[in-house]
Order: structure tokens, then C-alpha cells, then sequence
């Protein structure tokens, strides 16, 4: 099948991929009266002596917004907001069928930093959480840092962290195969964008202690003039033996390859390279950094992509759905690292270790047993942690 083809067509049929439905009757005097006028000033003043009312007396609780400035959508780079609309609602049917949130697409025309900031704050309170979406880097960073420094709802930009949970789902189950340990490995990853930079910072926290980025320019290291700000910062941590080169030169006795970047950027030769029984995440879309094939032929011990054509998918749709889910219900006022950690590895320790191998290290994206794992282990976190509102 022709997918690209196909979808356009169907898009056009469906005219749209979510839609408002009623919870409640309003087919009587009596029904209209009770959710609307005269009965619903009761509610209106409720909340208006104690806001947090607002996720008891209407849908706040399970509302979560995707938002989006249309700069950087999938591989498309910026198409502008409108056209950025069909990913968005994607991404809000994905919400509903695997974590039974209710989202809603927000395509904002600006490309303003504050301007973005501003609106969602102004926004913020018919809310449970909000979700950033292709917002392209470096503004992406200060964007989410900003708004869950000044708001009391979670906020998560599923570029940088859902990419990053996924990765790390991916790579613990790998390493179990590969017989090896996350503190002793070397790892690359290709890309110094949102994703990359965030999927570095979490394996660090998750116990990976040598990581090396690199990006078009090359290896990202302390003291290169050509590094943004976030790459600045993050060359702080990572690259700790101060590598200079290209990324076949990181690539050179790497125990992990992890692509979030461009189209055929790994070559067999650079594989060949890399230590004993090799584990490499091409995740660039649709084209990755290698065939999976070649890579194989190459001496890949283990390939993921992001394609559902072939085997292990790593799919975003396995963090999204169940982390709200999880922090909405316990009313969550931030996603710290230690719910991030939490969904890790319930979407890891979703694949038995009967059912573990080569071409099976991550559950399915529609496993729906997948989704209530992460739910559960990110509301028990946030518990634990602190950060859940409810009283107890």
C-alpha cells in the first residue's frame, strides 16, 4: 500500500479525526436546567471560591491540550501551523484510544517565544496538563522550561521526553539481550536537536555514563565555537574524554548507535566499527540513518527504527497516552524525571523475558496492556514523589 496516498484520500473522507461528544442529556426543561442555566452558576461559584474545583466540577481533569507552532512537524520541517493540523489531531485520537485523555489540536500562528509562553498560560486553566509538539529547537528548550517553571499542571514537550522515555524502554531490554550493563557501555547518538539532547540527558539519569552526541557539524564537544546554547550545555555532561571528529570517529567501538537525525548517515563500514554485538536505533523518518538490512549485514546485533514496517518500532505512541493518563488521575502538578524513569521501564518490563529477542524488544504501539503498565508505574511515582495534589 501506498501510504502517503492512501492517507491523503482518507483524510479527505473522515474530514476530520476527532470530535466533541456530549457526556450528559439535554433533551428536556429539567436536563437543560441542571447543565446549563439556571443550575450551572452553582458550579461557577464553587470554583470561584477554590479553583481547584475546576478538575472536580468539569473535564479539566482529563483535558490536555497538543500544541503546536508548525516548525518543525515530523520530518517536515516548518510547514506552518495549519498544516501541522492532521499530525496534531493524530496525535489527540492517540490520546483518547490508549489513555482515554481528551485532547484537542492548538496550532499557534507565531513563532514567538514569549508569544507561545504567554498563550498557554493565558490558557492554562482549562487544563489538566499540556503537551508541546513540533516546536522546532533551541526555542522548544526554553519554551517547556519556562512553562513548568510558572505553571501548577504538567507540562511535557513528547519530542524531547517521549523520544527519550521510548529510547531508554528500548535500550534497557536490548542491553538484557547484549548481556551487557548500562554503566559500562559506550553510547552515540546522532543528532544535537530536541530529541537527541534530551534522550543524552536521560540516559545519563539513567545510569549511562558515557554518551557522545554529534550533529551535521560533527562531534559535540566542550569548546566548540559552532554549538548552540542547549548543545553548550549540554556538552557539559556528555563527551567527558573531550572527542573531537566526525561520527564515524564516535562511532568507532560504540556499544550503542541511537539516530535522531537524517537519511542514510550511517554507512555499513561506520557499524563495522562499533564493539561486540552492536545496538543501533535508527529512528530518522521515513528514511533512516541505515537500511535495517544493511545493518544487519554489517553485524548489527539489534536494529530498531521508527518504522512499523519492520521490527522494533520505537514508537512515541507507547509514552504519551499512559503518561497523562497516569498523572492526570493523580492530579500530578509536574512530569519530573522519576515519573519519566517510571515509564521507562513499565513499557519495558511489558516484554517478558520468555518473549524477548532480536525483533521483539518493545511491546507494540497499540498493546493497550502497554499503556495501563506506564499509567500505573508514572501515578505511583508521582505519589511517591510528592507531586500529586490529591489529598490523601
Amino acid at each position: 500500500m501506498n501510504y502517503r496516498e492512501a492517507s491523503l484520500k482518507k483524510h479527505g473522507e473522515w474530514k476530520g479525526k476527532i470530535e466533541t461528544v456530549v457526556r450528559v442529556p439535554v433533551d428536556s426543561r429539567e436536563s437543560l436546567s441542571l447543565a446549563y442555566t439556571p443550575g450551572v452558576a452553582e458550579p461557577c461559584m464553587a470554583i470561584h471560591n477554590d479553583v481547584e474545583k475546576s478538575f472536580e466540577l468539569t473535564r479539566r481533569w482529563n483535558t490536555v491540550p497538543v500544541i503546536t507552532d508548525g516548525t518543525a512537524v515530523l520530518g517536515l520541517g516548518d510547514i506552518g501551523p495549519e498544516a501541522g493540523m492532521p499530525v496534531m489531531e493524530g496525535k489527540c485520537a492517540l490520546f483518547k484510544a490508549f489513555g482515554n485523555v481528551d485532547a484537542y489540536p492548538i496550532c499557534l500562528r507565531t513563532k514567538d517565544t514569549e508569544e507561545i509562553i504567554n498563550t498557554i498560560k493565558i490558557m492554562a486553566g482549562s487544563f489538566g496538563g499540556i503537551n508541546l509538539e513540533d516546536i522546532s529547537a533551541p526555542r522548544c528548550f526554553e519554551i517547556e522550561t519556562r512553562l513548568k517553571e510558572e505553571l501548577d499542571i504538567p507540562v511535557f514537550h513528547d519530542d524531547q521526553h517521549g523520544t527519550a522515555i521510548v529510547s531508554a524502554a528500548a535500550l534497557l531490554n536490548a542491553l538484557k539481550l547484549a548481556g551487557k550493563k548500562t554503566g559500562e557501555i559506550k553510547l552515540v547518538i546522532n543528532g544535537a536537536g530536541a530529541a537527541g539532547i534530551a534522550i543524552g540527558k536521560f540516559l545519563l539519569k539513567l545510569g549511562v555514563k558515557n554518551v557522545t552526541l554529534c550533529d551535521l557539524k560533527g562531534i559535540v564537544c566542550k569548546g566548540e565555537e559552532w554549538l548552540n546554547p542547549a548543545q553548550k550545555a549540554v556538552a557539559e555532561i556528555t563527551n567527558l574524554g573531550l572527542q573531537h571528529g566526525t561520527l564515524a570517529d564516535a562511532m568507532k567501538d560504540a556499544d550503542v548507535f541511537i539516530g535522531v537525525s537524517g537519511p542514510h548517515c550511517v554507512t555499513k563500514d561506520m557499524v563495522k566499527s562499533m564493539a561486540e554485538k552492536p545496538i543501533l536505533f535508527t529512528c530518522a523518518n521515513p528514511v533512516p540513518e541505515i537500511e535495517p538490512e544493511d545493518a544487519k549485514e554489517a553485524g548489527a546485533f539489534i536494529v530498531g527504527t521508527g518504522s512499523s514496517e519492520h521490527p522494533n518500532q520505537i514508537n512515541n505512541v507507547l509514552v504519551f497516552p499512559g503518561l497523562f493518563r497516569g498523572a492526570l488521575d493523580v492530579r500530578a502538578n509536574t512530569v519530573n524525571t522519576e515519573m519519566m524513569i517510571a515509564a521507562a521501564n513499565g513499557i519495558a518490563n511489558c516484554v517478558s523475558d520468555n518473549e524477548l529477542s532480536v525483533d521483539y524488544i518493545l511491546p507494540y504501539a497499540y498493546d493497550k496492556k502497554a499503556h495501563a503498565s506506564v499509567a500505573k508505574a508514572v501515578a505511583e511515582a508521582a505519589v511517591k514523589t510528592g507531586v500529586s495534589k490529591l489529598k490523601k
